[in-house]
């Protein structure tokens, strides 16, 4: 315990978050001036809790999500609003001037795993699949 805490101290830093949710609108695909594929869709995730009289509350937070490339393209592919996701990446902030003038502010996940969920009822459960199709781009990068 002591040797994984050190070094957990001597890193740099550390950017991961992972959401599961489900996707709020389908994803969107664009291409960067220089033909790279990007896409952009948001996720949604739940929380409730209980107030102080005992009122059930619930709130739910929508997340940019950024994929990339290749990632792009299987996003497209295979999800559709929804879709219920768990994702791995990293957050990224960044800014721009909008056309009122003003400097706009951002904050999205740049996604690096995306696993697709889906759900199996079976008589007294629930049997959960879970799909990696972010694995085809770590088979790309091997291959280089």
């Amino acid at each position: 315990m002591t040797l994984y805490f050190l070094t957990f101290l001597t890193m740099r830093s550390l950017n991961k978050t992972m959401l599961l949710g489900h996707l709020a609108a389908n994803p969107e695909i664009r291409k960067t001036e220089s033909g790279v594929a990007m896409a952009v869709f948001p996720i949604a995730t739940n929380r409730d809790w209980r107030s102080s009289d005992g009122t059930k509350k619930e709130a739910v937070d929508y997340h940019r999500i950024i994929a990339w490339r290749k990632l792009a393209d299987v996003c497209v592919q295979h999800l559709v609003k929804g879709s219920p996701v768990f994702i791995e990446g990293r957050i990224q902030n960044s800014s721009y001037d909008g056309k009122d003038g003003k400097k706009h502010y951002s904050t999205e996940i740049v996604l690096d795993k995306l696993y697709i969920l889906g759900y199996k009822k079976q008589k007294e459960s629930v049997e959960i699949c879970v799909t990696d199709v972010s694995d085809d781009r770590e088979q790309e990068k091997a291959q280089k």
